[in-house]
C-alpha cells in the first residue's frame, strides 16, 4: 500500500510513522508513505497556504490551490489513487470495518486541514471521501491522518508476526475484546481465572466469548444493538 499525506506541517508525522507497527511495515516494503509539505506548492514570498473566509469570521482556511498543485503532482506518479481522504471533524466516523476496507486499496491520499479546515472546492473537486476519529476536534488533521495509518498498516499482510491477531482485536466482529492475562499466573494475591490455564481451549474459547459478551454489554450496548439489528 502507499499512502500520501499532504500537510502544512509534515514534522508532526515524521516520528509516529518511524515507530512501532507502521515503522515495520515500512521496514519490510509493505507500507509506502510519502509526505507532502503544502507550503511547498505555495506561491509568494511567504510561501502562504491559508487565507481568511469570505464572509468574515474566526480562523484561516486552507486555500485550494497549492492542494490542488500538490494532488495534481502526486497523481501524476505511481498507480491510480483509490480514495482522496479528507480527515475532518464532519466526516464518517473511522471504525473497524472502514479500516478493513480501506486496508484492501493499493493508494491512498490523506488530506489532513488545519485551521478552520479547507475551501470547500477541494472537498467538492478533490475529495472521495472524508473520515473523522471521533467527536472532537484537533489543531490539525495531521494526527487524524497518522491513527488511520496505524490503523490499516497492522492489516497489511505480512506485517503482524501472528496474522491472526489482528482478526481478534476488539470490533473485528463487533464485539470488545476479553480481558488478557500474562505471567505471573498470581500477582499480589490475584490470580488469573483458572479457565485460562486449564488447557482446555473449548472452555478457554466459550469463557473469552461471554466475558466480550458482557464487557460489550456495559461499556458500548449500542455495539451490540447494531449487531443484532445486522443479524436481522
Amino acid at each position: 500500500m502507499r499512502v500520501d499525506i499532504i500537510t502544512c506541517l509534515p514534522e508532526i508525522l515524521k516520528g509516529p510513522l518511524d515507530e512501532s507497527i507502521p515503522g515495520r511495515a515500512r521496514a519490510k516494503g509493505l507500507l509506502d508513505v510519502h509526505i507532502h509539505d503544502l507550503r511547498d506548492y505555495a506561491e509568494g514570498k511567504h510561501r502562504q497556504v491559508d487565507d481568511y473566509p469570505f464572509g468574515g469570521g474566526a480562523g484561516m482556511v486552507l486555500k485550494p490551490e497549492p492542494i490542488f498543485r500538490c494532488l495534481e503532482d502526486i497523481s501524476s506518479e505511481g498507480d491510480p489513487i483509490d480514495e482522496v481522504v479528507f480527515m475532518t471533524p464532519d466526516g464518517e466516523v473511522l471504525d473497524q470495518p472502514m479500516a478493513n476496507t480501506l486496508s484492501l486499496q493499493k493508494r491512498l491520499v490523506l488530506l489532513a486541514g488545519h485551521y478552520k479546515g479547507v475551501d470547500q472546492r477541494v472537498r467538492d473537486r478533490l475529495v472521495t471521501k472524508e473520515i473523522s476519529i471521533g467527536d472532537y476536534v484537533l489543531s490539525g488533521g495531521e494526527l487524524a491522518a497518522m491513527v488511520l495509518v496505524d490503523a490499516l498498516a497492522r492489516l497489511l499482510p505480512g506485517v503482524l508476526g501472528d496474522s491472526s491477531s489482528a482478526l481478534t482485536d476488539s470490533f473485528q466482529d463487533g464485539l470488545l475484546d476479553a480481558p488478557a492475562y500474562t505471567r505471573p499466573a498470581e500477582f499480589r494475591g490475584d490470580a488469573v481465572p483458572e479457565v485460562l490455564t486449564s488447557g482446555n481451549h473449548k472452555r478457554i474459547d466459550t469463557w473469552r466469548d461471554e466475558q466480550r459478551i458482557t464487557k460489550t454489554r456495559e461499556r458500548r450496548p449500542e455495539l451490540l444493538e447494531h449487531r443484532d439489528t445486522q443479524s436481522d
